[in-house]
């Protein structure tokens, strides 16, 4: 069984006071405190979606996403059976499971509050742009106030089977000063839920710099990715990579670090140079000059780009710049000196 929550005060004199767990029909009222701090779960999470009806004719009482992009569903065990919450459980997974990124954004674009859109939600929870790729995994929560032996059972043994399924024991306590308390344990440690699924994950794993550097210098494009990468690294003080690309990023007003401008070295070829992408107001707001004069600098081989999730985004003048392509090294010098005053 979850591990008992037990909660003392310490009084004044020095002494333990035990404050007793108290029966409130807790579960009523659990979807909305999650709902108003997610972190009572995972401050990694950000709700999308709430009493989501699904094709097969489910309820969703919670969807969420998380830092990577991944779904959870949150599921209130509301009095259930053993047999009825994980079958629902479960019947919700095979649905997430195949949502679009398009699907998903429509989803949280109707819930969200003030008409703020996934992106610039995504941004403001987690301080990093929404993932190229959304939902190439899934978990499934289940919060309850109490958690009964076969539903345990049933869980852990899904959990071994890979399947990322957990259980959340939520618990409210009343001291006799009148003051409330609430409580939660996992019934297994999430970073080891996520150990035991992560051989069987979808979601790609990020490329290292070496992996990327490996990639430019196979495609006779080492020299200029090199000289490129060394001089936006004195621009760019914060950087990593995804799983396409290598990302240089700033911070722009007073928000955290958003992507300015990524080399991708799987569309990059010897002949075309070292593929591109940049923001253009983003990199103009960064570096204080005029957006006319970022696509100046950029090389002759260059296009209008537009990231592709964000078409209606109210935010879009920062989703908007350019891709091409560097192919020589007085493109790259006349870039980054440019850049770097």
């Amino acid at each position: 069984m979850p591990a008992e929550i037990r909660i003392w005060e310490i009084s004044d004199d020095g002494s333990l006071n035990s404050i007793p767990n108290t029966q409130i029909n807790l579960e009523e009222q659990l979807e909305t405190w999650i709902e108003q701090d997610i972190s009572i779960i995972s401050p990694n999470y950000m709700v999308i979606g709430r009493q989501v009806t699904t094709d097969f004719g489910g309820v969703i009482d919670l969807l969420c996403l998380d830092s990577s992009g991944d779904i959870v569903v949150v599921e209130l065990k509301r009095g259930k059976t053993p047999r009825e919450v994980t079958a629902q459980a479960l019947d919700y997974a095979s649905w997430v499971t195949d949502l679009s990124h398009q699907r998903i954004s429509e989803i949280a674009n109707e819930y969200l509050p003030d008409n703020k859109h996934i992106e610039t939600a995504f941004q403001e929870a987690f301080g990093e742009e929404l993932p190229e790729t959304l939902n190439e995994g899934h978990s499934v929560l289940i919060v309850a106030e109490s958690m009964d032996q076969s539903t345990e059972r049933i869980v852990k043994y899904l959990s071994a089977q890979g399947v990322r399924i957990n259980v959340l024991t939520v618990q409210h306590f009343s001291g006799v000063n009148g003051k409330e308390f609430v409580a939660q344990t996992f019934m297994i440690e999430p970073s080891e839920s996520t150990e035991k699924v992560r051989s069987g994950s979808k979601r790609r794993q990020s490329l290292t710099r070496e992996h990327i550097r490996f990639i430019c210098e196979k495609k006779g494009l080492a020299e200029l990715y090199d000289n490129l990468v060394a001089r936006l690294d004195s621009i760019f003080p914060s950087k990593g990579t995804t799983a396409s690309s290598l990302a240089f990023k700033g911070k722009i007003g007073n928000g955290g670090a958003r992507v300015i401008l990524s080399l991708l070295p799987f569309e990059s070829e010897a002949k075309q140079g070292l593929k591109f992408q940049v923001y253009n107001r983003r990199l103009a707001e960064y570096c204080g000059i005029s957006t006319e004069h970022v696509e100046a600098l950029l090389p002759a081989s260059h296009e209008e780009w537009t990231y592709w999730a964000a078409v209606n985004d109210p935010d879009k003048d920062y989703w908007v710049g350019f891709q091409g392509f560097f192919k020589t090294p007085e493109e790259v010098e006349t870039f980054a000196k440019s850049l770097s005053g």
